[in-house]
């Protein structure tokens, strides 16, 4: 029977709070919304402070109160974990108040919540460029923040996310057997992530690439083919002489050095 009880009277208790925002939201005294934003923002209720503090920033746009207000709006998505509109509002408030008490906190909040927003590796990486691009921002502008060693950090670790989208992508095509997208997208990325961590691997896919381009080119232009590849096997020996891949590296290079000695080519489907 108390249990009963209880929870009755808990009901009780969320219908008359629910029914109390109800005619917060409806009022037009701005001054118990902005009191009330600020409560709910304190007891961690952000959608409630969110929702009034959209309703009242138009009114002290121009006010003492507009800069702590656009903050507490921002704090408040960040809280509700909706990076995506929390950074746009950080953002914002950045442009509005670049000389206030928050910006070099708001300058780190915006890149660190496209950093929260940036996807595993194999999907679009837009969000990663931006929080590269936001926190090299705020290191310029904050250069002897105490976070400048954290944005740091980030950094390096979306750009590592960046080298492996790049390695993926380039891979894929090796993969489908694209042999001549391939080859462009292996240089590539190898060219704009010089010092990746799949550097050797990238480089013996573009060689074997270059090689099996040759192999099923047309008759006309296996020459040419064949000599790009040799080209790139002295470059690959150059920085990697003690590879891994030196048994699949040798035989490429014995087959494609008989070609260009004696025109035999490996057997191949001629169609490129």
């Amino acid at each position: 029977m108390k249990f009963r009880l209880y929870i009755v009277l808990i009901i009780l208790v969320l219908v008359s709070s629910c029914g109390e925002y109800e005619k917060i939201l409806k009022s037009t005294d701005y001054d118990l919304k902005k009191a009330k934003a600020k409560e709910y923002f304190d007891a961690g209720q952000y959608v409630k402070s969110s929702e009034l503090l959209t309703q009242i920033l138009p009114r002290y746009r121009a006010s003492a109160e507009a800069e702590d207000l656009n903050w507490m709006n921002a704090r408040s998505y960040y809280g509700m974990k909706d990076y995506i509109m929390a950074g746009s509002y950080y953002k914002s408030f950045v442009d509005q108040f670049p000389f206030g008490v928050h910006a070099e906190e708001a300058n780190f909040m915006a890149a660190y919540c496209d950093y929260k927003s940036s996807p595993r590796p194999e999907l679009d990486q837009e969000n990663t460029h931006n929080a590269i691009e936001g926190f090299k921002i705020f290191i310029n502008r904050f250069p002897n923040s105490s976070r400048v060693e954290e944005s740091n950090k980030y950094i390096k670790e979306l750009e590592d996310n960046l080298v492996e989208k790049s390695y993926l992508s380039a891979k894929l095509y090796y993969d489908m057997k694209q042999y001549k997208a391939a080859v462009v997208a292996l240089t590539n990325s190898l060219r704009d992530y010089a010092n990746s961590k799949y550097r050797e691997e990238m480089m013996f896919l573009k060689l074997n690439s270059l090689y099996l381009y040759a192999v099923n080119s047309n008759l006309i232009k296996q020459k040419e083919r064949y000599q790009a590849t040799l080209d790139d096997y002295y470059s690959f020996m150059e920085e990697f002489p003690k590879s891994e891949y030196a048994k699949d590296i040798s035989s490429i290079f014995e087959k494609t050095n008989k070609y260009l000695k004696a025109g035999i080519p490996d057997s191949g489907i001629n169609k490129q």
